[in-house]
């Protein structure tokens, strides 16, 4: 029997929502129906977004060690609830439960963690000048937050947004992807079980043009944070102008991975192509166009096509380090399209292709896809695919290179792999992208995630995360100590 959470929670409480109307949220692995939710309507937003409101004045004041641990309090609750959050997470978008409790699951407990550290070293009043001269400056909580989740790494994003909201003083409403949103109702119960005042975090599960828009053209709402595709991010934008709210935006990306020859090409296509792989695919940041210098080109192929013919693919709930379904039938079929569109345009398939994985004709399977001898003018070259289909493009030179990368209406991470580290230091800074990763380093904990261009507006993470919330007082004439 599928789960029923047809509840929101606001102020405090879970009520029920003011017009009934019901979704079935699909498991993916094989089509059944995991949980029956509700739709809110602009109304329950209303309920919310008052809640947040009358929360907010108290919740501002409140001492900052005070908000701090209500946070950790969040963390520990979060810590026993754990194996209930990567079940969840597993069940609602396809992530195979390991892959679920070792990184789905991880992600949100590091980003409560990580906003937690970042209030420790965050200065919230300090003088503009070194020397203690000039202007005060005082960072203030910026209100009501909106924040807009998506389901592809569904904890990661709504802890990434709601932990420094609060940190900072901010009181929120919360709608989770109607797609995915059983983590975020868990993520809910665990605010409740860890105590934070009445109303300061509160959650509506709805659709875009009903809830989204209404949180986005709300008057009372004084920030929105959104995560998800480009097209649903201007939106936002269009209807946040009318109040002219500030607005967060982590949008898509069709991130270059740079490969040059005097790298170790095996284990950089290695890292490449199961990068892309990973989640199914279904990663903002996924580093989707393999740019290869012509020597090695070949190589490079070779080693990707073998890479994803050995990539497994099966049900979220079977252990193992295979990849699963993608979250739903119309993604599935978008996807399979576009694989045959690379086809028709010309590019070499090499591994995968648009038919089900042997075997799995039940769920939203995708077979892990590869080509080759790509042009960047083609659609799976320009296109955000968001499953497991890689396109590998050669160069001749870095020139080439650097104006390969920078050719697409995104900007939002990239990949650089070379021996030299004057070219590194080139390449790095000529890639017009929020993030570059070089060899394969691993980004560090609090460093700023966000994109230029059309992958959107601000950052977060780390203190970057805390000031998206934040706005900036300056005051002159502020008196000395006494």
């Amino acid at each position: 029997m599928p789960t029923t959470k047809t509840d929101f929670y606001i102020d405090g409480a879970w009520v029920a929502p003011l017009a009934p109307r019901t979704l079935e949220v699909i498991d993916p692995s094989d089509e059944s129906v995991a949980a029956i939710v509700s739709l809110g309507s602009a109304a329950d937003v209303d309920r919310a977004v008052a809640a947040a409101r009358r929360a907010f004045p108290a919740w501002a004041a409140t001492p900052q060690a005070e908000r701090r641990a209500a946070l950790v309090r969040l963390e520990e609750v979060y810590k026993a609830r754990y194996d209930e959050m990567a079940e969840a997470i597993s069940k609602e978008m396809g992530a195979p439960i390991d892959f679920a409790r070792r990184a789905q699951a991880a992600a949100g407990l590091e980003e409560v963690t990580g906003a937690i550290a970042a209030l420790d070293r965050f200065a919230f009043e300090r003088p503009l000048n070194p020397d203690g001269s000039g202007d005060r400056l005082f960072w203030e909580p910026i209100g009501v937050c909106g924040l807009i989740t998506p389901w592809n790494w569904p904890m990661n994003q709504i802890a990434l947004k709601v932990a420094p909201a609060l940190a900072v003083g901010c009181t929120v409403v919360l709608k989770p992807s109607e797609i995915a949103p059983l983590s975020g109702l868990l993520f809910a119960e665990m605010i409740h079980e860890a105590g934070f005042p009445a109303g300061v975090f509160n959650l509506v599960v709805g659709d875009g043009p009903t809830v989204g828009e209404a949180m986005s053209n709300h008057p009372d709402i004084d920030m929105m944070s959104f995560t998800g595709s480009t097209r649903a991010g201007a939106a936002v934008m269009r209807a946040c102008a009318g109040t002219i709210k500030k607005v967060a935006l982590e949008l898509g990306g069709k991130s270059p991975n740079l490969i040059f020859a005097d790298c170790d090409v095996e284990a950089a296509v290695k890292r490449g192509t199961l990068a892309v792989m990973g989640n199914t695919g279904q990663s903002c940041n996924a580093p989707t166009r393999m740019l290869v210098e012509r020597p090695i080109y070949d190589k490079a192929v070779e080693v990707a096509a073998a890479i994803a013919a050995k990539t497994e693919v099966g049900p979220a709930s079977k252990p193992g380090r295979h990849i699963g379904p993608v979250v739903s039938e119309a993604q599935r079929d978008k996807i399979r399209n576009l694989i045959r569109i690379g086809i028709q345009e010309g590019a070499r398939l090499v591994a995968g292709g648009p038919d089900a994985p042997e075997g799995l004709d039940k769920g939203y399977f995708i077979r892990p896809t590869v080509f080759a001898d790509v042009t960047n003018d083609m659609t799976i070259a320009r296109e955000e695919i968001f499953g497991p289909v890689l396109a590998i493009i050669p160069f001749d030179t870095e020139e080439q290179a650097i104006a390969i990368a920078n050719d697409t209406p995104y900007g939002l991470s990239s990949r650089l792999e070379t021996g030299d580290p004057a070219r590194v230091r080139r390449v790095a800074r000529a890639i017009r992208a929020g993030m570059v990763h070089v060899n394969g380093v691993p980004r560090t904990p609090g460093a700023p995630f966000g994109g230029y261009k059309q992958s959107g507006i601000g950052r977060e993470g780390g203190t970057f995360g805390l000031e998206d919330f934040l706005e900036l007082k300056s005051v002159t004439g502020w008196p000395d100590p006494a």
